[in-house]
């Protein structure tokens, strides 16, 4: 099971939150949807993203950026001199200070090569993921408030596959921008998380030790199983005592408490589905009946499974704002 892939797998883009914008300086855009992702990507040109807390990020063409929100943010030419942005919503703001909607055309072409960032306008594309699901939060909640990576090699066909896709008008056409955009977003995270500042959560790094990963991957490969840790210990052909040091050196957790908390996260996206009673939520993760399942939530998560899925809104955005670290 890779886990990275089965924690952004609901992770999704949607032509609603998707937009282009062509900027003429001076110019300022500010982003106010609340989305708790928004991915940018400069197809020319370059500028300043300013959160609401935090130093100015310079974007600039051949990299990609990640905002996590929910709080507004500003993309500027000059995050001197944006101090009185237009308001936009989502990714696609309407009047912003020096914006003008356009389709794409010979004179707006994004220029050949990396760094390439010629007079005229920028323009930046962006999509907005309102990622409020349970199971992504355990990667996303370890993301600085903006972090910029350069383009990998494999990924400039991408962009310009991107490119000629935009205005495009064949079947599926915003079905392809979504899940292209999906797809940055995905290559974006994973080479942040190989960057040295990053700082992953240690389940993360965990994944490639030769103890603790196969023990990880057996519990997300099948979480409703009665993992031991005897049993989980055999898998890396180690002692019970050699894996319960390592795994918790590494995670911060031992085995049996990181399943459970696993087990709880997974079940808390669960209850959101009306159609799952709680018993039926328990067996999903594990536990023989309701009663143990229901004490074994209340107590990681200080309420009950009941509470919870009346509190907690169904649908794809769903949930209490997430926290902040």
């Amino acid at each position: 099971m890779d886990v990275f892939d089965e924690l952004l797998r609901g992770v999704r883009g949607k032509g609603a939150v998707f937009g282009r914008s062509v900027l003429w300086p001076p110019w300022s855009l500010r982003f106010t949807d609340g989305a708790y992702l928004t991915l940018c990507l400069p197809m020319r040109g370059a500028g300043w993203i300013v959160p609401e807390a935090g130093e100015p990020r310079r974007l600039a063409f051949g990299e990609a950026a990640i905002v996590r929100g929910p709080a507004p943010f500003t993309f500027t030419d000059d995050p001197a001199n944006g101090t009185e942005p237009g308001t936009g919503r989502g990714p696609g703001p309407g009047s912003s200070l020096g914006v003008r909607e356009v389709r794409w055309g010979d004179d707006l072409a994004p220029a050949a090569g990396h760094g390439a960032e010629l007079a005229g306008p920028t323009v930046l594309l962006a999509a907005a993921y309102d990622v409020r699901a349970e199971v992504p939060q355990r990667l996303l909640r370890a993301l600085p408030p903006v972090l910029v990576v350069p383009d990998e090699d494999d990924c400039e066909p991408l962009r310009d596959y991107l490119v000629a896709q935009i205005g495009g008008a064949r079947p599926g056409h915003q079905i392809v921008l979504d899940r292209l955009l999906d797809w940055m977003l995905v290559c974006t995270l994973r080479d942040w998380f190989d960057r040295p500042e990053a700082e992953p959560p240690g389940w993360y790094g965990a994944l490639g030790d030769e103890v603790a990963g196969p023990a990880l991957r057996a519990m997300h490969e099948d979480p409703a199983h009665p993992w031991t840790t005897a049993e989980l210990a055999s898998l890396a052909g180690v002692s019970r005592t050699t894996l319960a040091k390592r795994f918790t050196e590494l995670v911060g957790d031992g085995p049996v408490a990181y399943l459970t908390e696993w087990r709880m996260t997974l079940a808390a996206d669960l209850l959101t589905r009306p159609e799952l009673t709680v018993a039926a939520v328990a067996r999903r993760v594990g536990y023989a009946d309701a009663f143990g399942f229901s004490a074994a939530f209340k107590r990681l998560r200080g309420e009950s499974p009941s509470a919870y899925r009346q509190e907690t809104p169904t649908g794809p955005a769903r949930g209490r704002e997430a926290p902040a670290g």
